[in-house]
């Protein structure tokens, strides 16, 4: 019997069989919650008994409540967390001790298509449950995000999973519950946000900070742990499919919105696991797994900074290695990356988990490792300290390893040791622990046998997440041109025309639950109301004609009669709005997600041939965008009235739009991913040296139509004013500074429209010249400045040197004595005002202790 006084006993007879899993029932519909146990035929032939999990209550008068004992080292909270630990440890046997490095993904054979990669091919038959838990447990993978479930029977059903697994083990030691949260808690009926290209777009780390918020209630009320997001790969080329999935291309931005995301997730007590450690944005040519070959340059100064930061100030408690490789050596095999950088340099103390199958990918497809035993050492060598989902290697093959004494028991002792310890800062080791999740009342009754307690339902998606959801996706729209067509005339006879108009696949990225899970359930409704753009737009414009025509397919060729109807449809009108776009899916199931990538960064399918139709009638033509990536716009941007983009923007993403079209809501997002003129040209982000810009040496232009950071207005701004350190600068008289000091640059900016708007005020640092190359600009600063009309308002940026800091010559980051510009900016392209800038003084030598982000004050 479990030693945790708190598990109900549920021991199981020999007629029972522990494989307790999560499905969809028969008939396709959620299931109920209840765990489904299959009971053999005894070899008497007689009926399988079932005992029950929970015996009746007493009747009668209570017996006299015994003494209370102390509890065990290891339970009391009133210790020290490594005292608690060590204890722990100490009486845990090998098995034990494995058993807490591993997850199980109950129903993971049972979905229909992969919802990881190679999933069919890992995960085969259901395992014996009972066998899985009675050493223990150290995850539950996707209780909630594997098939549709009331969260109801969901929460009923983890905390029971929950009941078995800590009344099988010795200590009665529960399990991190984790799930998928990149565009809010991945599971039936809950709140579906704008996806993180998004997020990117908005600038605004507090408001994602509040989202990520509402995503941790969510998921904590309801028994989870721990959330796989955010994902902080910095873009390096927007054909990779997971574009959608990453914040954008500058390293800054991914790393203020990144950390923000987690303050919001772990201010609720759910963990955030930063992914993905590091370098698989920057696959060859944009592929999915594919190898990377950047420097050491790169990776410090590009794709590095976002996890130092979500590391060092957002306190991040979990990282998830990547798939890819660099230079010849897998992540989840290399001691360099996952202890020496991450834990001796970063000074991480949390866990590393493995991203799914990604030990087993070290035979399978690394080829670094002959067999899985030996899969499971060089990661656990390395530093992965939890096998996800499932164990392959971290289970059997690792035990015989540490028994034959080809794998050290210290290795497996460090990594149970940041396992415990998490648990134990979670609360799942102390005595009064109980599976009930806070949304469950004490009178639940958990394995039946009496009456709910809770009522009608839990509600994932209440009105505050969805007004939320609405502001983020307002503010996450981008107008990249306007002839002054928008905002619509109300007067105006709309044609509102292609694949996306009247349908919501446009507003979801991959890793929301309609199109990662529910697509496979398609007799089920989405769970939440999300609106289209044509529902949306004629409640914004109730006494507008609006008339609708599909167009053309977002894959393959399309129907000559619907690209007709959207020509005729476009003939009739004042004005035709296209909505255009990606559908998101897994494995090429789609035009953008997790392993669908694009050859080009042409739009998909017969779009490109509507789009041409459309102009050609004359019409002025608005387009919209709804989208995973940025496409190519150079052949039609200079023929189109307006173009407005918006990625992925969820659940009230039809709302948003609507509210930008009509003007109601004045458009502030910018570009967090550069807008290519070609869809053959060189994928090229903002963030490169001179030389990766046109050159006279190249017939490539790579050039970007719409630069990072790009973004338009139905309102004017003005900037009349600069002054550095309150004083107004000297042209060709720098201001000098320290290499140790701080400067500080301040900006007027007056709104001299007629209607509200937000400017957002960006600073680049441009280095003339450095001992290595250096981009030409980089963002260092950002403020979104909310203006009413006639209004103008001050910001000022606090610059410290360590802000102009990079990995030089020698390998190691410093501060270099020097000129340099503050470029004070619309984009990366469009610099309002520039700052001479001289560092004085001996070049520095700066690591963890450096400055990341500047002050930022809106006066």
């Amino acid at each position: 019997m479990s030693s945790n006084r708190n598990a109900a006993d549920t021991r199981r007879t020999p007629n029972e069989v522990g494989r307790l899993e999560v499905t969809t029932a028969p008939d396709g519909r959620p299931h109920d919650g209840q765990l489904t146990v299959a009971a053999p035929i005894p070899a008497d032939g007689s009926p399988a008994v079932h005992v029950p999990a929970v015996p009746p209550p007493p009747t009668g008068m209570p017996a006299a409540a015994p003494l209370a004992d102390p509890p065990p080292v290891w339970q009391d909270p009133g210790l020290p967390v490594d005292r608690r630990v060590e204890d722990l440890l100490a009486r845990l046997s090998l098995e034990e001790k494995v058993a807490q490095l591993y997850g199980v993904w109950v129903g993971g054979n049972s979905t229909g298509d992969d919802l990881a990669p190679h999933q069919h091919e890992m995960v085969n038959e259901a395992p014996d449950w009972r066998d899985l838990i009675g050493a223990g447990l150290g995850q539950l993978t996707r209780a909630f995000g594997t098939a549709p479930v009331d969260p109801v029977d969901g929460a009923r059903a983890l905390a029971r999973m929950q009941e078995e697994i800590t009344a099988a083990n010795r200590f009665g030691i529960p399990a991190v519950a984790h799930e998928e949260c990149l565009t809010g808690f991945m599971t039936w009926k809950a709140t579906v946000y704008p996806t993180p290209l998004a997020w990117g777009a908005t600038f605004d780390p507090a408001l994602v900070e509040r989202m990520a918020a509402q995503i941790g209630t969510s998921m904590r009320r309801v028994g989870v742990h721990q959330g796989l997001a955010p994902v902080l790969d910095v873009i390096r080329d927007p054909r990779w499919g997971r574009t959608e999935e990453s914040i954008g291309e500058d390293p800054y931005l991914v790393a203020t919105i990144g950390t923000a995301y987690v303050r919001g997730l772990q201010s609720t007590g759910v963990i955030a696991t930063l992914k993905h450690f590091v370098g698989y944005s920057a696959s060859r040519a944009g592929r999915n797994f594919a190898p990377v070959a950047v420097g050491p340059r790169e990776l410090a100064d590009v794709l590095l900074p976002p996890f130092e930061m979500a590391l060092r100030d957002g306190g991040a408690g979990s990282v998830m290695h990547a798939y890819t490789e660099i230079d010849g050596v897998p992540p989840a095999a290399d001691p360099e990356l996952l202890t020496r950088l991450l834990r001796d340099d970063l000074g991480f103390t949390g866990t590393v988990v493995a991203d799914y199958f990604g030990i087993s990918f070290l035979q399978r497809l690394h080829s670094v490792a002959a067999d899985l035993a030996e899969a499971g050492a060089l990661a656990l060598a390395a530093g992965v300290d939890v096998e996800l989902p499932a164990a392959h290697c971290y289970g059997a093959p690792l035990v015989a390893a540490v028994r034959a004494g080809t794998v050290p028991e210290a290795l497996v002792d460090r990594a149970a040791a940041r396992v415990l310890r998490q648990k134990c800062e979670l609360g799942l080791l102390d005595a009064d622990w109980s599976p009930l999740p806070a949304a469950l009342t004490t009178a639940e009754r958990v394995n039946g046998g009496g009456p709910a307690a809770v009522d009608s339902g839990i509600d994932l998606d209440p009105p505050s997440h969805r007004a939320l959801a609405r502001e983020l996706a307002e503010e996450s729209v981008v107008l990249l041109a306007n002839s002054g067509t928008l905002p619509l005339r109300p007067e105006a006879r709309i044609a509102l025309v292609g694949p996306l108009a009247d349908s919501v696949t446009g507003m979801l990225g991959c890793y929301t639950f309609p199109s990662h899970v529910g697509s496979q359930h398609p007799e089920l409704p989405d769970g939440v109301e999300i609106p289209t753009l044509l529902a949306a737009l004629r409640d914004e414009l109730p006494d507008t004609p609006i008339r609708h025509a599909f167009g053309a397919p977002i894959e393959g060729t399309g129907v000559a009669d619907d690209l007709a109807a959207a020509v005729a449809a476009a003939r009739d009108a004042d004005v035709c709005v296209a909505v255009l776009g990606d559908r998101a899916g897994l494995f090429g199931n789609g035009t953008s997600g997790e392993g669908s990538d694009a050859a080009e960064l042409q739009l998909p399918g017969a779009q490109a041939d509507l789009l041409e139709a459309l102009l050609d009638t004359g019409t002025p033509v608005v387009l919209v965008l709804l989208a995973g990536r940025p496409y190519a716009l150079g052949g039609w941007a200079d023929r189109l009235a307006a173009i407005v983009q918006a990625f992925f923007p969820g659940e009230e993403g039809g709302p948003a739009v609507a509210r930008v079209l009509s003007g109601r809501v004045a458009p502030s997002g910018r570009l967090p991913v550069s807008v290519p003129h070609g869809p053959a040209g060189q994928p090229a982000t903002y963030l490169t040296p001179a030389l990766g810009r046109r050159t006279e040496v190249s017939s490539v232009d790579p050039t970007p139509l719409f630069p990072f950071g790009h973004g338009l207005s139905y309102t004017e701004f003005v900037w009349p004013e600069v002054r550095v350190d309150g004083a107004v600068p000297t042209a060709d008289h720098p201001v000098e500074v320290p290499t140790d000091g701080t400067v500080t640059v301040s900006v007027t900016v007056c709104n001299t429209g007629d209607r509200d708007g937000t400017e957002v005020v960006q600073l680049y640092l441009h280095d003339p010249v450095a001992q290595v190359t250096r981009p030409v600009v980089r963002l260092i600063g950002y403020a979104r400045v909310p203006l009413a009309p006639g209004q103008t308002r001050r910001v000022d940026f606090a610059v410290h040197a360590d802000l102009t800091s990079f990995t030089g010559r020698h390998g190691h980051r410093v501060v270099e004595p020097g000129d340099l510009e503050f470029r004070l900016s619309a984009s990366s392209d469009d610099h309002r005002h520039t700052v001479g800038v001289r560092l004085v003084g001996p070049e520095r030598r700066v690591g963890l202790e450096r400055r990341l982000a500047p002050g930022v004050t809106l006066r």
